[in-house]
């Protein structure tokens, strides 16, 4: 199986932590996976840095990632790679991509390939996907985590501001699933064809064995191409489903996206095409960081509301993304899947905010006890 990811935002640093019980190894900054947090909690929350899946869970399938070449798609095409898939990253920046196919290849011993694409223009896309198929095959795994986004109050967005983001983000994502999605349904239309054509009775080959045992084989084969069905999975966002203001473009797009995939869900499943969505909340990767919180006065803040008092891991993302485009999940179909160690909840509930108030009852109450004590005494 072959995967293609196009890049994303880059991780810091080049530290590497090997997977256990896969002897590969998994890529990562020194301060991205596990940020430091004060919380006590988080020493329950403690996260595996580990390959979930058995070895060999996508050998022979072909994978096709957008946003693969940094960041979060760099971590699930190194993970899906040390678990034997044939990779393929695609982005606009191609330099970057074959570094990083580069790095990859070397340390899992699978081929990993690198493909030039714009996901906004669908000329590009159109042609990235034939050079997928030409030098992987038709993929099994597509993962959609091309994106952008910045901050803006609403109404200083311009109209460029705004098809910025949307064309990246819902328009790029489109383009991809609609396009590998016709050519996956083009090519089992083909093996139909085929298989018809070879099941014709032959007035001169049905004398000939040889002839019979050929067309045998090839009824075969096309009878378990037939079946090879594709994975999709979009990586979005929590405030998908909820909305958020100063992140307008992003949140409309990534709605719309979500909603993109429960349809062919619907639609799709006929042709042997599952897609699913994770929505993950955050994890920290250079390239979204510096530009969402360049000075980190904000990562604070996040740590305090998740309940589990942690960031997220690329690990983590990495192992649910593995899961849900692998076998496994063959009946996972249509799903939105949250990542977030309970952030979106915590912030949902009408009176979750009353554990700020509870921080402070012990010294409310010892200072209760004082006031009690004092009035006594001097009475």
């Amino acid at each position: 199986m072959a995967v293609v990811m196009i890049g994303r935002s880059a991780l810091r640093g080049n530290a590497s932590v090997r997977f256990l019980g896969t002897g590969r190894f998994f890529s990562h900054g020194p301060n991205v996976l596990l940020q430091e947090s004060n919380a006590p909690q988080a020493a329950f929350f403690s996260p595996l840095q580990k390959v979930m899946l058995p070895p060999n869970s996508f050998q022979g399938k072909v994978a096709f990632i957008t946003g693969g070449g940094t960041g979060i798609g760099k971590g699930m095409t190194t993970a899906l790679s040390s678990l034997g898939a044939t990779c393929v990253i695609a982005s606009r920046k191609l330099d970057v991509l074959k570094g990083t196919a580069e790095e990859i290849s070397s340390k899992t011993g699978n081929k990993v390939h690198a493909i030039q694409c714009d996901v906004r223009d669908p000329a590009s896309v159109k042609n990235a996907v034939a050079e997928l198929i030409q030098v992987a095959g038709h993929p099994n795994v597509v993962v959609n985590n091309a994106a952008g986004n910045f901050i803006s109050p609403s109404e200083r967005l311009s109209a460029n501001a705004w098809k910025t983001i949307t064309d990246i983000v819902l328009n790029g994502t489109a383009f991809v699933t609609l396009e590998i999605g016709k050519e996956l349904i083009k090519a089992q239309k083909d093996h139909r064809n085929s298989l018809a054509v070879c099941c014709m009775p032959s007035f001169y080959g049905i004398l000939y064995v040889s002839i019979f045992v050929q067309r045998f084989f090839f009824v075969f084969r096309c009878i378990f191409a037939s079946k090879s069905g594709a994975a999709f999975l979009c990586i979005t966002t929590i405030y998908a489903e909820s909305g958020s203001g100063f992140v307008v473009p992003s949140a409309s797009a990534k709605a719309g996206v979500e909603a993109l995939s429960k349809s062919l869900a619907a639609e799709w499943g006929k042709y042997g095409m599952r897609f699913n969505v994770i929505q993950p909340g955050p994890i920290k990767t250079k390239g979204a960081f510096s530009r969402l919180d360049p000075t980190g006065m904000f990562e604070k803040r996040m740590i305090e509301r998740i309940p589990c008092g942690r960031l997220g891991t690329l690990e983590e993302i990495a192992n649910l993304a593995a899961y849900l485009c692998s076998d496994y999940a063959s009946w996972v179909n249509g799903a939105v899947i949250r990542l977030d160690g309970g952030e979106y909840v915590s912030m949902a509930g009408e009176f979750n905010n009353l554990r700020e108030v509870l921080n402070f009852l012990p010294a409310i109450f010892c200072s209760s006890i004082w006031m009690h004590n004092y009035y006594v005494k001097f009475q």
